[in-house]
């Protein structure tokens, strides 16, 4: 059985198909048909709600799409929707705001827009700040497609919210004993869901989650379920048996030593965001043009490795940096450099019962110099056609450490070892930045498909080294369309 709340109204289910999605429930099932429907794949928007959680003695509150979450991911939580925000016959003030400034016309994508507003109120609330600014307005919104008002009013409307406690701000001393009280009532028992012939189970413990896996080996481990929960809702395929690993708080936790920044494999990318982008400024600036927020506030650094998509954000970069993965099956672990968990197109070295533990981050060093490039047709929320990632070295003008990697160039994540050689021990000029371009054509020999052709990508690929040069050359000149957003 799981247990949540809907609003502040407590849920217990034990009966119900695990591939439901928190929409198809909302929606079917609750008769709650405020969350939109849309595109079905976590590009719209339409379905936000947002999800409250225990987050060290207070709440946190975090804008997800329900289309993409399966109802095990609510156990323990709190779930808000847009029929939830009007309160003592007052609209909320994300609601108000949307009203006054004239956000919206047909108002299909209104409930979702008003969800990532309430979410960003109450994240700006947690910063002790007055007033979104200008770039929190903008991540919030990324995430949710409006097609006839324009975000013009919208973002007005956001930046217009009045700062005011709500009902849930009221409530909450008491919403966070009642999830406490969920916590502590299944903390002595297996939580899990069937129906439909379907189980899905929600283990709290590596340990458990190990002895889990090797009785259902088979079973498809649910962390965010962004790329996951396509298969039932764009492929209309059924998950016999899924294992959540979202109360594992073992595989969330992220830790600093002093070689490594280690990344629990269940972190959200949203998690990850401050530890990386501390140390190392330009993955921080590619996580936030990751998808969306809603999106990185679910998905997970192990799950954008082990669905060992080619054209996966994380990997190219974490492959650069000489990342190190830990793969754990029953009692025992190995360790191995993450370029060798990649084998062919979505082939890993991963075998049956075995999970990705953690992701081990190598701390920068002195004259380490990081850079990531992401060639995509829109800025925010979509796929890359080609990421090229650079970790060099430079001392006394010389490259003493080269390691390239890019996505979108073949069928999996990987280096561009002649590039490399042609960077390595080389003298850092011009001369030498135009023999690691012509070497990228013994590297990779990329197809063309919908998002680009093999010709473009391997001169986009070329052009990131030219690039690389100007930017550590001439810091001064901007390069980058986000400076102008």
């Amino acid at each position: 059985m799981i247990q949540f709340l809907l609003n502040d109204e407590l849920k217990s289910e034990d009966n119900l198909d695990p591939n439901t999605t928190v929409l198809k429930y909302l929606r079917e099932q609750l008769g709650k048909t405020g969350t939109k429907e849309g595109c079905a794949s976590g590009d719209c928007g339409a379905c936000t709600v947002v999800l409250g959680e225990l987050h060290g003695e207070g709440m946190r509150y975090k804008s997800i799409n329900s289309c993409l979450t399966f109802v095990s991911g609510l156990n323990g939580k709190q779930l808000i929707t847009v029929e939830d925000l009007k309160h003592a016959g007052e609209l909320h003030p994300a609601q108000q705001a949307m009203v006054d400034c004239h956000g919206s016309q047909c108002g299909f994508c209104t409930p979702g827009f008003v969800m990532s507003m309430f979410a960003l109120g109450k994240n700006v609330a947690s910063k002790n700040a007055s007033e979104p600014s200008k770039h929190d307005i903008h991540e919030a919104l990324a995430g949710n497609l409006c097609r006839c008002t324009g975000y013009r009013p919208i973002e007005v409307a956001a930046a217009s919210m009045a700062a005011q406690p709500d009902q849930f701000d009221q409530h909450q001393a008491r919403t966070i004993q009642r999830l406490q009280n969920i916590e502590a009532q299944q903390t002595e028992q297996r939580t899990e869901l069937q129906g439909a012939g379907r189980k899905a189970f929600n283990p709290r413990s590596v340990n458990e989650l190990a002895s889990l896996l090797e009785e259902h080996p088979q079973a498809k481990l649910l962390a965010g379920g962004t790329d996951l929960a396509l298969e039932v809702t764009q492929f209309h395929r059924d998950i016999d048996t899924l294992i959540y690993l979202g109360e594992i708080s073992e595989l969330q936790k992220i830790t600093t030593t002093d070689a490594f920044i280690e990344l629990g494999a269940g972190a959200s990318l949203t998690d990850c965001y401050t530890s990386l982008t501390e140390e190392y400024p330009d993955f921080g600036a590619l996580l936030q043009r990751f998808a969306s927020l809603q999106i990185r506030n679910q998905g997970t650094l192990g799950g954008n490795i082990g669905n060992a998509s080619p054209i996966g954000d994380s990997p190219p970069a974490l492959i650069a940096l000489n990342a190190q993965v830990v793969l754990r099956h029953g009692n025992n672990s190995r360790t191995l450099p993450l370029e060798d968990y990649f084998l062919s197109y979505k082939v890993t070295v991963q075998q049956p019962g075995e999970f990705i533990e953690k992701v081990l981050v190598p701390r920068a060093q002195e004259n380490q110099e990081f850079r990531s490039y992401k060639i995509s047709k829109r800025l925010d929320d979509d796929i890359s056609a080609v990421l090229g990632c650079f970790n060099l070295k430079i001392e006394n003008n010389v490259i003493t450490e080269a390691r390239v990697a890019f996505g979108g160039m073949a069928a999996i994540p990987m280096r561009a070892k002649q590039c490399e050689q042609v960077l390595q021990g080389g003298n850092w000029n011009k001369q030498t930045i135009s023999l690691a371009k012509a070497a990228l054509l013994e590297d990779f020999q990329p197809i063309s498909d919908f998002r680009a052709s093999k010709e473009y990508r391997l001169l986009t690929a070329a052009n990131m080294l030219t690039r690389l040069f100007v930017e550590l050359e001439s810091p001064a000149v901007e390069t980058r369309v986000t400076a102008y957003v």
